[in-house]
């Protein structure tokens, strides 16, 4: 090989071929070297190599560097390197993904809920059976279905089973969707629910002071204080205000009574079943069959066949209002003569010839009560069961008279409580409401549990 024609460096103290070789290499700009092992002479050669042609006659062998890229076999090596480094973050990235599946689904099994529209969480039947001791706990059994108590991680639950569903998967979860977005302090919160198949369930807080019947009728129990009455209706009437006028859509309870309100551990109450009624779907004659061990606090409308409207409830909590004051059912026998008395009757009458309101009073209270609250009471009461539905006030208008904004007169009489009064039969029909009533023609409902269950 002819060396080449440009200038080039003769290096000193090389040694050897290979100390002229790491010469050039530890310098980037070094483009080729020689060796001459009979003069042990090193030469190196920077930048372009000019004339560089091949002569066997001279002797001498030139090394010329080239790039790594360029020696053979270089491209495969790269394109193994590249792909083992893909290929090993793809099969990590494939077991990570399968770690997170299995761990959320551990972790789900563990918790036995899921998030649904928001705070509203999906039970599976299972996790609900562990919960409920497999529904060996029954508190209680309502037209819309049975109550269990059930125990969660974290706290204690009730647990209805639902019975008659029409719906179909979507429409049902759609409907529990919209009964778990309403949330007030006077309504009983919805934790969940569980839909798999034909089993639909809901579950609720558990309200550790029990329905508000076992406390105003039951003897037994401390006596509310006339205070704690009259807080306690002005919070159902601010529940049922959101009901009917502060959702999205109108929401008719259809049931509302004493069993259907619980009383939470400050006694603030609480309205349960609402939005059951849409739930369930039942036309008017499933509603009259389901309700008929509630009579004392049917509207004129569900025996006419009228359509009814959100002034339903309205009557219903004007019937309960008048058994805040009297303490026992509206329908009962006088402890003086033994005869039969319609409350409700007997309130309107002391009102309207200016006689003692206070007599109207709990027995077990005594006098301690504002006789100012047990006019406003009865007076509004009065207006609420109204045979005219357009006469009731709405519940918004019921709260501003309770809390003292908004003054009313004294109605008249509705006749349907002056017709009643002429037949004993059709007084009791109507009105009567035992606790044997509501276990063989209704069942009760979801507040049930705490009465049934003796908390």
């Amino acid at each position: 090989m002819k060396l080449p024609s440009n200038p080039r460096i003769q290096v000193s103290g090389a040694g050897n071929a290979g100390g002229c070789r790491g010469f050039c290499l530890n310098r980037c700009s070094c483009t080729a070297y020689s060796y001459d092992d009979r003069n042990n002479q090193c030469l190196v050669w920077f930048g372009e190599l000019l004339n560089l042609e091949q002569d066997v006659s001279s002797g001498s062998t030139i090394f010329v560097r080239v790039a790594a890229s360029e020696l053979p076999g270089s491209d495969s090596h790269n394109a193994l390197v590249i792909g083992g480094v893909v290929g090993s973050a793809v099969v990590l990235a494939l077991a990570a993904v399968i770690g997170v599946v299995i761990w959320r689904k551990r972790r789900m099994r563990k918790l036995g809920e899921k998030s649904v529209e928001g705070s509203l969480r999906a039970f599976s039947y299972r996790d609900l059976q562990s919960a409920t001791r497999n529904f060996s706990d029954k508190l209680g059994e309502g037209g819309f279905g049975s109550v269990y108590k059930g125990v969660l991680s974290d706290s204690m639950v009730a647990v209805k089973k639902l019975e008659g569903i029409r719906q179909g998967e979507k429409q049902f979860r759609s409907e529990v969707s919209t009964i778990g977005t309403i949330q007030h302090v006077n309504l009983v919160r919805l934790v969940g629910f569980c839909s798999e198949g034909a089993h639909k369930l809901l579950v609720y807080d558990h309200m550790p002071n029990r329905s508000l019947d076992s406390h105003l009728f039951n003897h037994q129990t401390r006596v509310l204080s006339w205070k704690t009455r009259y807080n306690i209706a002005m919070g159902i009437a601010r529940g049922l205000t959101y009901l009917h006028e502060k959702c999205r859509d109108c929401i008719i309870h259809c049931d509302v009574k004493p069993e259907n309100i619980l009383l939470d551990a400050y006694m603030c109450p609480k309205v349960a079943d609402f939005g059951l009624a849409k739930l369930v779907g039942r036309d008017f004659s499933r509603v009259l069959t389901t309700m008929r061990g509630t009579r004392g606090y049917l509207a004129p409308e569900w025996i006419s066949g009228t359509p009814v409207t959100s002034k339903v409830d309205v009557y219903s909590y004007g019937m309960m209002l008048f058994e805040f004051v009297s303490g026992r059912r509206n329908l009962g026998r006088s402890n003086v003569d033994g005869e039969m008395r319609f409350f409700p009757y007997e309130a309107m009458t002391v009102i309207n010839e200016g006689g003692d309101v206070v007599e109207l009073l709990d027995r077990r209270l005594g006098r301690d009560a504002d006789p100012n609250e047990i006019l406003r009471v009865c007076k509004v009461a009065c207006w609420c069961i109204q045979d005219d539905e357009s006469h009731r006030p709405m519940m918004s208008q019921v709260v501003q008279v309770l809390e003292g904004f908004l003054n009313v007169g004294m109605p008249t009489i509705p006749k349907t409580v002056s017709l009643l009064l002429d037949d004993e039969e059709q007084v009791e029909f109507f009105t009567k409401s035992t606790q044997k009533q509501q276990l063989e023609e209704r069942g009760g409902n979801l507040s049930s549990e705490y009465h049934s269950a003796g908390h």
